[in-house]
């Protein structure tokens, strides 16, 4: 028992003990968390205390560089506004330096008026006693001879009047002809029409017509290929033996015609390989027309032509005005300017050059609505060839005014290149047609006895009874027949209508 007891009492010490040792030890770390806590609490304080300051001199320093800024923009306003008083002060003493002289003249002038009507009142004396003197001599009133000189000044004014206008009418019936014939000429030279025939269709020659049936295709598959892929209608009718390609661009016929041909040789036709060849064709065509243009200007000796123009020149071999090739005609144009400039001391290689480029607005890859000249001009600018090329070339038709000599070189090459004979052709039945059409459309006027188509067509001779039709008529009548050549007949170049009236009185001596 005593054993239990002194287990119990150890245990109760043990406790007691093990608690005091507890609860020293739980007050000495409380004690340290509290001291790290107040160092911690104190650093951060620091801290926060360095982030406020450090934020206070940064916000400072920003306030100071923008009223520095502030100051120096005010110091600038300043300066402008003392340089704006300066120039003030210069104006007002300038402006009272003008007001002054203004008043000195002002003066003058009064003084030189007070003068002037001192004059003006002696000339109305002088005047009034001359007028006076005039009335006495002449013996009639100041109205009266007014009135005398009005009425034939009048009579005077109404002749010289009359002169004029008769003047103004033929000049303008000239000029308006002129112009006319002008236009319609440049027209057919840039636009095809339906009855151009020999110029708006090529004639593909097959082996046998079974071919025919294979270029239509079943339903006509293959031809609607063909059309669709070279813009060239393909006519395949009775003709044995051939098939009409009818375009009116010649590249178009071109490239239809090599396709054809390489598609019949190949043997397969059908709308995939249609369109294979034609664009490989057209490729083709593209590299000739460049390589055409390059051979061109090196056979006349041209060096520096842009890109662009070779490739025009190139095109011309393609085209055709009256039959005559383009690009033949342009290289006998610039031919022909060579040799004339050098006759007259001129450079020859830019009269070359200009007699070369002087149709290449007949060949644009657009059409727009200006006339070759001027559009040849304008591309001739646009690919910086020089000014008297320039002119040169728009100058060639009278489109614009000539600035040199190289412009009636031109003019007058291209006219001898397009005049030559064997130059432009026509098919003889079709010539021999229009021939007969002008003679009998003449004829179908009354008294009218006879006409002659001559000069190739390009003049119309109206023999005229004098009996039936008087001086006055035979004008009216050859505008009527002018006007009715130009609505109902197509005709290259111009057609003269001369009609002739005589009278002859014939006798015999037995």
């Amino acid at each position: 028992m005593a054993t239990v007891i002194c287990v119990v009492v150890a245990f109760l010490v043990g406790g007691a003990l093990a608690y005091g040792f507890f609860k020293y030890g739980l007050k000495q770390r409380y004690d340290k968390i509290l001291k790290e806590a107040e160092n911690e609490a104190e650093v951060i304080k620091k801290n926060k205390l360095l982030e406020v300051k450090e934020k206070f001199l940064n916000k400072k320093a920003d306030l100071e560089k923008e009223v520095a800024l502030r100051n120096q923009k005010i110091q600038q306003a300043e300066n402008k506004l003392k340089q704006r008083e300066l120039v003030l002060n210069q104006k007002n003493e300038e402006l009272q330096r003008k007001r002054n002289e203004t008043e000195a003249i002002k003066e003058n002038l009064d003084a030189q008026l007070v003068i002037l009507e001192k004059k003006k009142e002696e000339l109305d004396h002088l005047q009034s006693q001359e007028r006076e003197k005039l009335e006495a001599i002449s013996g009639l009133s100041a109205e009266e001879a007014k009135e005398r000189l009005i009425e034939s000044l009048k009579e005077e004014a109404k002749t010289q009047a009359q002169s004029y206008i008769n003047d103004i009418m033929d000049d303008a019936k000239m000029s308006a002809n002129r112009e006319a014939k002008r236009i319609v000429i440049q027209s057919i030279q840039r636009v095809a029409t339906e009855t151009a025939i020999e110029n708006s269709v090529t004639v593909f020659h097959i082996e046998s017509d079974e071919i025919k049936g294979r270029i239509i295709g079943r339903e006509g598959r293959n031809i609607r290929a063909l059309e669709a892929a070279t813009g060239v209608e393909i006519v395949v009718d009775d003709t044995p033996e051939a098939i009409v390609l009818s375009a009116f661009d010649p590249v178009r016929r071109e490239i239809a015609r090599l396709a054809l041909h390489q598609l019949v040789t190949d043997g397969r036709i059908h709308p995939a390989r249609i369109e294979e060849v034609v664009a490989k064709v057209r490729k083709q065509v593209e590299d000739e027309i460049i390589e055409t243009g390059k051979r061109t200007t090196i056979d006349l000796g041209i060096h520096g032509l842009h890109p662009e123009l070779i490739r025009i020149i190139g095109k011309m071999k393609y085209r055709s005005s009256y039959g005559q090739n383009l690009l033949q005609h342009a290289r006998e144009t610039a031919n022909l300017c060579a040799v004339m400039a050098s006759e007259l001391g001129l450079n020859p290689k830019k009269a070359k050059r200009a007699g070369l480029l002087h149709d290449i607005g007949k060949v644009p890859d657009e059409e727009p609505e200006l006339p070759h000249a001027l559009l040849g001009m304008k591309l001739a600018e646009k690919y910086k060839e020089k000014p008297d090329i320039c002119n040169a070339i728009g100058a060639h038709h009278d489109e614009v005014e000539m600035a040199s000599l190289l412009a009636p070189i031109v003019q007058v090459c291209d006219a001898i290149s397009g005049a030559r004979p064997g130059a432009r052709r026509e098919i003889v039945e079709a010539y021999i047609k229009r021939l007969n059409d002008l003679e009998q459309l003449a004829m179908s006027y009354p008294g009218v006895t006879k006409t002659y188509a001559i000069q190739a067509g390009r003049e119309l001779r109206v023999i005229v009874g004098a009996d039936k039709i008087d001086d006055k008529q035979t004008e009216s009548l050859s505008a009527e027949i002018a006007k009715k050549i130009q609505d109902e007949m197509t005709y290259p170049g111009q057609v003269k209508i001369t009609v002739i009236r005589e009278t002859r009185a014939v006798s015999f001596a037995k």
